[in-house]
């Protein structure tokens, strides 16, 4: 019997299918060992030698796999083909002890028949460089956070910790809340105009030349300036005077790496980056179709490679021939060159694994989330294979007699779809009317609007992920967690898609550019991640690259220890609150939480009060329904509350409902109102509930579509959409 060792339950059932009676396939279930949770597990004067425990939940699966490892006449480690993966065979292997001619090591990039019997054709040895990389990324990452974490505690609140990437993350996130928060908004107009031919026919330009001078964005500063150009133009005429048509191509986007494949879940369906994940993973290791058995549908996903195979290259030429027409396929495989300066070009993009497997034909097998992803997933790797579209635009200028404004008008029409016919874009068509050089035509409307410059956007998931991939911090594989360790932390909080720092998120960063700049440098972690990448190729020796890190770091911390004051950097000050127990000052002090009251006489009393609670109180004219004091807002944990303020012989609390008003459009009669999963993502969803089901994953705005009626909601991009799963309608925010 020859036993295939994979990380988890699902892919072993999948691979299954494609073995035949000799071979068992089981799973380790993840990692089998990891360095100890209650001690740094690391021996810092011996080569940083890591100390390595089996979780007492492991043991008895990995007794289990030992014994079924010893019994095997061959051991097939088939973990995942990235460091990670590398990294469980090599502990297994650790375990186990089995004579190195037992044991192979087989990779492979998709889950088939023809990639299992491939990697089996083909096994290697344990590739000890990638196990190093990935032993001093566990390694770094432990030194900073057992290190620093105990620091954070004493000098700032308790439950505090900071991460190797995960603080240049929280650092990006604060500085452009700080960005936003010194930003000065200008005043600029900007003037269209609605034009008729003779024929009625009507088009829309924008004021484009003044004195034949192009403007910029804020040429026009206020209204002033307007009525000045509005009252030159009031009384004249109007004529073509430039008309130009050409032919452009717009060409297909490259298949999805993991960074993209975030970036677009996340803009088109508002997954999370850590959910778009978690169904890719699905996807990967198999989905249950029905007579066909679990089948895994996507390549490896996690990888930064635009990369695609032969074989796939070939499989999609054939399929758009035969199911669009030749002219759909530009007559070779079309290959393209990654961004990223640290991919691994052995490896893939993202793509299905056969392209017969239409999203259409396997819907009723996955989940409504399975399905968006893998729709996506296909359209984008087939329509990268296929003809670009073929747009004519036209750009027409229209001048009026004093020959001083030009108004310019862009038009455009899709002559050929290309791929665009898989992997619809927001590429629109604005068809002019025909019109001719020297042509009269008449003015209809000034349409003048005022605007504001805004200042640079939060980030949201896709927008972190994107900036992260540039700035070279973390990997393809870490961005999921990078975005679920800081908000897990509040230091960052999630609102209508944006990440916004917390108080404690804030200052944390603060203490840390301050005073461990090293560890939130964007050049400085993006050369560590370099060297990560090295040591995986055998360029560089994991322990020199750990000493280097650690003595300078190690040094810091000690010095800080001394200089650091709590009191300081956490401004807390004595209030005239006495404490209800013993009679001491109150302090204001600075939690993992917020802010909060606590007795000056600690640790002997250990009195906490929220901080609301006797500072100013919002007059908000309500009862307590049970006692019938009056209702006070508070703060906890989890943000603003009502309670009763006869606390604590009334208990009575209820949350804040934060109304849109904007009516309810199923029922008339409630309001949309916001609210939260238990995962703590928001929606709005009508106050009537459960009596009216109606709910929005998105903030309404109150406008009707005007296309179907349906509400308008807050797209991206500074954009409002339908809310209307059928209606494509879209508009820009003024």
């Amino acid at each position: 019997m020859q036993l295939v060792i994979v990380e988890s339950p699902t892919k072993a059932k999948t691979i299954t299918r494609f073995l035949g009676k000799n071979f068992k396939i089981v799973s380790s279930y993840g990692h089998v060992r990891d360095l100890p949770k209650s001690k740094l597990g690391i021996d810092v004067e011996n080569n940083f030698t890591p100390q390595y425990v089996t979780p007492r939940a492991n043991q008895k699966r990995i007794t289990q796999l030992k014994k079924q490892a010893l019994s095997a006449k061959q051991v097939w480690f088939a973990t995942d083909e990235d460091r990670e993966g590398e990294a469980i065979a090599w502990h297994l292997q650790e375990l186990f002890q089995l004579d190195q001619a037992k044991i192979g090591r087989i990779v492979f990039h998709e889950i088939t028949p023809e990639a299992i019997q491939g990697a089996l054709k083909n096994p290697r040895q344990i590739d000890i460089n990638l196990v190093d990389a990935q032993q001093a990324r566990r390694i770094l990452d432990r030194l900073v956070g057992y290190k620093l974490s105990p620091l954070l505690w004493k000098k700032i609140a308790k439950g505090l910790s900071a991460g190797r990437v995960q603080s240049p993350a929280l650092r990006l996130i604060v500085e452009r809340e700080e960005e936003i928060k010194k930003f000065n908004p200008e005043e600029y107009w900007s003037l269209e105009a609605d034009f008729t031919d003779q024929q009625h026919h009507t088009f829309t330009a924008h004021l484009y030349k003044i004195e034949n001078k192009i403007l910029d964005k804020l040429a026009i500063k206020n209204e002033s300036n307007l009525k000045i150009i509005l009252q030159a133009l009031e009384k004249t005429t109007y004529q073509i005077t430039d008309l130009q048509t050409k032919q452009t191509v717009k060409n297909p986007l490259p298949p999805f790496t993991t960074s993209t494949l975030q970036q677009t879940a996340i803009n088109r369906f508002g997954f999370s980056a850590k959910q778009t994940m978690v169904l890719a993973q699905q996807l990967y290791e198999g989905i249950n179709l029905g007579s066909q058995g679990s089948v895994g549908l996507i390549t490896y996903m996690r990888t930064d490679s635009v990369n695609l195979a032969e074989k796939f290259l070939t499989q999609a030429q054939q399929f758009i021939n035969k199911n669009f027409g030749s002219n759909y396929h530009p007559g070779q495989p079309r290959h393209f060159k990654t961004k990223s300066k640290s991919a691994q070009e052995a490896h893939e993009a993202i793509r299905p694994t056969d392209v017969n497997l239409m999203p259409d034909e396997i819907k009723t097998y996955l989940n409504k989330n399975q399905l968006k992803l893998y729709q996506l997933i296909w359209q984008r790797a087939v329509a990268s294979q296929m003809s670009p579209a073929q747009i004519q635009a036209t750009i027409l200028d229209v001048q009026d007699h004093s020959q001083k404004y030009i108004f310019r008008a862009n038009g455009s029409v899709i002559k050929f779809d290309g791929f665009l016919k898989v992997y619809p874009t927001k590429t629109q068509e604005n068809i002019l009317p025909e019109l001719k050089l020297k042509q009269p035509v008449d003015l209809v409307k000034f349409n003048p609007q005022q605007h504001f410059t805004q200042p640079p956007a939060r980030y949201t998931e896709a927008s972190l992920v994107k900036t992260l991939e540039q700035f070279d911090i973390g990997r393809p594989s870490t961005y999921a967690q990078i975005i679920n360790t800081i908000q897990q932390r509040n230091y960052v909080t999630k609102e209508q898609r944006y990440l916004i720092p917390t108080e404690i998120g804030t200052l944390v960063n603060k203490v840390l550019v301050e005073h461990f700049n090293q560890i939130v440098d964007y050049d400085f972690t993006a050369q560590m991640e370099n060297e990560l990448d090295d040591i995986a190729q055998g360029k560089l020796n994991w322990v020199k690259a750990i000493q280097k890190f650690y003595q300078p770091f190690i040094n810091n911390i000690q010095i800080k220890e001394q200089e650091l004051d709590k009191t300081q950097i956490t401004q807390q000050e004595t209030t005239d609150i006495k404490c209800p127990k013993c009679g001491n000052p109150m302090m204001i002090k600075l939690g993992r939480f917020g802010k909060f009251l606590a007795c000056s006489n600690f640790p002997e009393c250990k009195t906490t009060q929220p901080l609301e609670e006797n500072g100013p109180t919002e007059e908000i004219n309500e009862k307590c329904p049970e006692c019938g004091h009056d209702l006070k807002i508070k703060f906890g944990r989890f943000g603003k509350f009502l309670a009763c303020s006869n606390y604590p012989e009334c208990k009575f609390t209820k949350p804040i409902i934060k109304s849109t008003g904007v009516k309810c459009p199923e029922c008339g009669q409630g309001e949309l109102v916001e609210k939260r999963t238990k995962t703590k993502r928001t929606f709005y969803a009508c106050s009537n509930y459960p009596k009216c089901k109606f709910a929005l994953w998105s903030k309404p705005n109150g406008e009707k579509c005007p296309q179907c009626g349906s509400l308008l909601i807050y797209g991206t991009q500074d954009t409002l959409r339908c809310s209307h799963k059928d209606c494509k309608f879209t508009k820009k925010i003024n």
